[in-house]
C-alpha cells in the first residue's frame, strides 16, 4: 500500500467515525439535556468537512509534477491544513460563546446516562486519535496530522464534558452550569490545540529548517556510493509527503566533469532508493581541496 493510499484510508476513516458520532452526541446532548454534548457534536460536524478538506488536498498534493508545476503539488497539503484550523477555530468560538451564554441561565440537570455514552466516545476518539497520528507518521503528512488532532481534541472536549457532567449530577441543584464551564474549558483547548496543527503546517510553507535526522541520515547515505568523499550544504524543503533536496557532494579535484557528472546521478538515485520519501534532489558537485 502506498502512502497516499494508507493516508486516504485514515482520512475515510476519520470521515465515516466523525459522522456517527456527531450524530450521536447530538441526540445524547439533547435528549440527555448536556450542552457540552452538543458542544461536542458541533465540533465532530466542523471534523466531517475538516476530513474531506484533507482528502481532497492529500490527493491533489500527490499529483505527478507538471509543467506547472516542477516540484509537484505538496504545498497543497499545509493550504489546506490552514484551512482545517479555520474550521477548529470557528467550532471553539461558537461552543466559547454558547457556553458563555448558558452559564447563567437556568436549565435541567444532566442524565446520568450521558456519561455511559461519552465514556465510550473517549476511548473511541482517543484510538482514533493514535491510528491516525500513527498513518501520519508514516505517510509524513501535514493535513492527516491535523486530522489526527482533530480527535484528540474530541477527546479531550469529551473529557471536559464527562467531568461537567460528574460534577453537576454529584452536586446537584444550583451546579448545572458546571456543564457549560466543561464546555467552554474545551473551547480554549481546541484553540491550543490549533495553534499545534497550524505550526508545523506553517513552518513547511516558510521552509524551516526542522529535518536535521533526515540530514543527517542524508549525509550518511551519500558515503555509500563510491567516490563521494563528503558532502556540505543540505538543504531540505518539505512538500506534502515528499522530501525536496538540495546538496552539495565532495568529489576529487582530479576526476573529469563527465565523471563527476555520473557521481552525481549515481548519488541522487542512491538517496532515492534508500530514502524513498525524497522526491526532488539536486546535487552540486564540489572539488576536494585536498586530492
Amino acid at each position: 500500500m502506498t502512502n497516499e493510499q494508507k493516508a486516504i484510508k485514515a482520512t475515510i476513516f476519520s470521515i465515516i467515525g466523525n459522522t456517527c458520532l456527531a450524530i450521536i452526541k447530538g441526540l445524547a446532548g439533547f435528549f440527555g439535556n448536556s450542552y457540552a454534548l452538543i458542544a461536542d457534536a458541533i465540533e465532530s460536524t466542523t471534523d466531517i468537512f475538516s476530513s474531506f478538506l484533507v482528502l481532497f488536498g492529500i490527493k491533489y498534493s500527490n499529483k505527478p509534477a507538471d509543467e506547472n508545476h516542477p516540484y509537484g503539488h505538496g504545498r497543497a497539503e499545509p493550504l489546506i491544513t490552514f484551512l482545517v484550523v479555520g474550521f477548529l477555530i470557528t467550532s471553539a468560538t461558537i461552543i466559547g460563546y454558547e457556553s458563555i451564554a448558558n452559564i447563567g441561565s437556568d436549565h435541567d440537570l444532566p442524565e446520568s446516562w450521558t456519561l455511559y455514552v461519552l465514556g465510550a466516545i473517549i476511548i473511541w476518539k482517543e484510538y482514533s486519535f493514535r491510528l491516525v497520528m500513527k498513518r501520519s507518521k508514516q505517510t509524513n503528512s501535514t493535513s492527516l496530522a491535523a486530522d489526527a488532532w482533530h480527535h484528540r481534541s474530541d477527546a479531550i472536549t469529551s473529557v471536559a464534558a464527562f467531568i461537567g457532567i460528574s460534577i453537576a449530577l454529584i452536586m446537584g441543584k444550583g451546579y448545572e452550569s458546571a456543564d457549560d464551564w466543561a464546555a467552554l474549558f474545551a473551547a480554549f483547548f481546541i484553540l491550543y490545540n490549533s495553534y499545534k496543527i497550524f505550526r508545523p503546517a506553517l513552518g513547511e510553507i516558510m521552509d524551516e529548517n526542522l529535518h536535521e535526522d533526515l540530514v543527517e541520515e542524508i549525509r550518511v547515505k551519500a558515503l555509500l556510493v563510491p567516490g563521494i568523499l563528503g558532502t556540505e550544504k543540505c538543504f531540505i524543503r518539505k512538500a506534502g509527503m515528499r522530501y525536496h533536496v538540495d546538496l552539495h557532494a565532495i568529489v576529487s579535484a582530479k576526476i573529469s566533469v563527465k565523471e563527476g557528472h555520473d557521481l552525481a546521478h549515481e548519488l541522487k538515485d542512491t538517496l532515492r532508493k534508500e530514502i524513498p520519501e525524497l522526491g526532488h534532489v539536486l546535487i552540486h558537485v564540489e572539488p576536494d581541496d585536498y586530492s
